[in-house]
């Protein structure tokens, strides 16, 4: 295996166990943030956009978590077959967030956790709230990482995501960390931009809340309601 020696560090098994278990902690306490604020009951519909094909607890966090998860359906722009053996009566779509092939109101609720900063550029990012937005037929309830948080969990460096935008690609070129140095795997968010998106696809009816870490705001939470 070829180890990337600028971030050796980085790439060390302790660390990655240490920001899995904050990861955990933090989509629990977002879970748990999803239950006081949005009204459902055993019969209620549940998109889950941004499914990932992965077990682990940190992952896809309301299957692990929702009560009456057989009303879940996961939609990922991956296969997720390897989810149906635990998941055996949920149902799996694959196909793209940002035009998604489902009638409007389809659901009651669309559920997307750290999806939208994968997505690509303003313009797809709007798209897909936009679809979030046509398919649910009463909430929307979108997570993503804030950009003004000072550790970007996704490359496990500080500050850095704070620089200008084709700054902070550069160093991470540099670093070779070439996956997230592109804007089509890497879109950090602020606070703003959710509020831009949501004023130009004029909805109203809208909240942002945050999910806090050692006191700071790690993640941007949008609830809309219809």
């Amino acid at each position: 295996m070829r180890v990337n020696k600028k971030t050796y560090w980085l790439q060390l098994p302790y660390l990655d166990q240490i920001f899995k278990k904050i990861l955990l902690k933090s989509r629990i306490n977002i879970f748990n943030i999803f239950l006081q604020n949005i009204k459902f009951n055993k019969n209620s519909k549940i998109l889950d956009v941004g499914t990932a094909p992965i077990l682990e607890s940190h992952e896809n966090i309301i299957f692990h978590q929702y009560k009456w998860k057989n009303n879940i359906t996961g939609f990922s722009n991956q296969n997720c077959n390897i989810l149906k053996k635990k998941f055996k009566l949920n149902k799996f779509i694959q196909g793209n967030a940002k035009n998604i092939k489902l009638k409007k109101n389809s659901f009651d609720i669309s559920f997307c956790s750290a999806t939208i900063e994968h997505v690509g550029n303003y313009k797809s990012q709007k798209k897909l709230i936009s679809e979030l937005f046509r398919v649910s037929s009463k909430y929307v309830f979108l997570t993503t990482p804030n950009r003004s948080f000072p550790i970007d969990f996704h490359t496990k460096l500080p500050l850095i995501h704070l620089l200008p935008k084709k700054i902070h690609r550069k160093i991470l070129k540099f670093l070779n960390l070439n996956y997230f140095a592109s804007e089509k795997n890497l879109n950090l968010l602020f606070s703003r931009d959710i509020v831009k998106i949501c004023r130009d696809l004029k909805i109203m009816k809208y909240k942002i809340i945050y999910n806090k870490f050692i006191f700071l705001k790690s993640n941007i939470i949008l609830i809309i309601k219809k």
